[in-house]
């Protein structure tokens, strides 16, 4: 009876083992989320993963030219006189990053977090001299790009 009570303590174990390894080999096999890039405007905030994003690899300007056209991106509301604060993980700011709007270079390079931006401002078309009622936002770093779209609310 005791080699019996053994015996059923082994199979769970050798169970427990099984699936603790199975576990393991299906995580590996999943692809790390890229870093997050956030955009606050009042008290809305929108997290956005990479439109385009190759670790250590840098895009060039064709790619980089698709990534920000990607149109199937989260949105925010902006209304006049708000700041537009964006924000990048550690490993993003590290290797420096830009904030540009409608394909207009809003920032020199930062290797801070956080910026703050005139909302306003990501609004202007600086060819046409007029105010857009919509803006993409995009944070590129030499190996991605995050956009989000901004969308101006007059109240």
């Amino acid at each position: 009876m005791t080699a019996a009570i053994f015996r059923g303590k082994r199979r769970r174990a050798a169970a427990a083992v099984g699936a603790v390894a199975f576990g393991l080999v299906a995580l590996s096999a999943c692809d790390k989320p890229t870093p997050l890039a956030t955009v606050t405007v009042g008290s809305t905030t929108v997290t956005t993963e990479a439109a385009c994003f190759e670790k250590g690899k840098e895009l060039d300007r064709g790619a980089l030219d698709k990534c920000m056209a990607d149109k199937s991106i989260k949105s925010v509301k902006v209304q006049p006189g708000d700041k537009v604060r964006v924000g990048v993980e550690p490993d993003m700011a590290e290797q420096g990053w830009i904030v540009v709007g409608n394909g207009q270079q809003q920032t020199n390079q930062l290797k801070q977090t956080y910026t703050s931006l005139d909302g306003e401002q990501l609004f202007v078309n600086r060819m046409a001299q007029r105010l857009e009622k919509t803006a993409v936002l995009s944070v590129i770093t030499k190996d991605g790009v995050w956009n989000v779209k901004l969308e101006l609310d007059k109240g």
